[in-house]
């Protein structure tokens, strides 16, 4: 299995660790009674499970199981492939962090750290699709 894949499956099943536990904070958050800003980590968990870890364990599974791009380049750009997990992983840490500090303090001025989180996620998807496309082909 490539190195790349590896660190895409094991931080992706990081965030399920992550998820969950945080999906548990905010579901027994009205029945502990505790604070209702707890409530503000809805999305990050949700963004922890189909992000960080799905997205994550399809892209890594995907870099290590597509078909050869040529014998030279087998899996495609390498360099691009690292920049797709930096980028991912760069944006889920602004959406984890400004996603609750956005709602907690709106007037703080940090809506830059989800537009930011959203454009580097998006990149990341780009940068994933590029650099798999010339490995799905005809036999």
């Amino acid at each position: 299995m490539p190195t790349l894949s590896r660190w895409f499956i094991k931080t992706g099943l990081l965030y399920l660790v992550i998820g969950l536990l945080i999906s548990v904070v905010v579901f027994a958050q009205p029945v502990m009674g505790w604070s209702p800003m707890l409530a503000t980590l809805r999305p990050v968990y949700l963004h922890c499970l189909f992000i960080g870890w799905v997205s994550q364990l399809i892209m890594g599974v995907g870099y290590w199981m597509f078909p050869k791009q040529t014998k030279d380049n087998p899996r495609g750009s390498r360099w691009l492939g690292w920049g797709v997990y930096i980028t991912l992983n760069l944006g889920m840490a602004l959406r984890v962090v400004g996603e609750p500090l956005v709602v907690i303090a709106p007037d703080a001025g940090l809506g830059w750290t989800l537009a930011a989180a959203a454009t580097l996620l998006l990149l990341a998807g780009w940068g994933f699709i590029f650099n798999t496309w010339g490995r799905i082909k005809e036999r």
